[in-house]
């Protein structure tokens, strides 16, 4: 076997670079790095029985319940989530107009 010589390697940032140039894995990566702040903007009774589900047209996030009850309780909280949320998506440059809680969505999103 003949010695192989690894001087053409390609370094990680451009790699990266690279593939944050594809606008849709882009903004999946933005999408989930933003539903990974979901949990610090609810009150503590909710964590663990919500979490963002999906992007729906128009800046329309779905939000997946454990059960119809947590999702009419967090939709009377819908104003105060949305201004808690405000800085994460300001940050990341996001656009979340509303909030949808469906509880049919918890089975499909555990």
């Amino acid at each position: 076997m003949g010695k192989v010589l690894y001087t053409d390697f390609e370094g990680i940032d451009s790699i990266i670079d690279t593939m944050m140039d594809n606008p849709q894995l882009k903004k999946a990566v933005t999408r989930t790095t933003l539903f990974k702040f979901w949990d610090n903007i609810l009150p503590q009774k909710f964590k663990g029985k919500s979490r963002p589900f999906s992007m729906l047209p128009k800046g329309v996030m779905v939000v997946a319940c454990a059960n119809p009850v947590v999702a009419q309780e967090l939709s009377l909280y819908k104003v105060m989530l949305l201004k808690k949320f405000e800085p994460y998506i300001k940050s990341m440059k996001m656009k979340v107009n509303d909030l949808k809680f469906d509880p049919k969505k918890w089975s499909v999103n555990v």
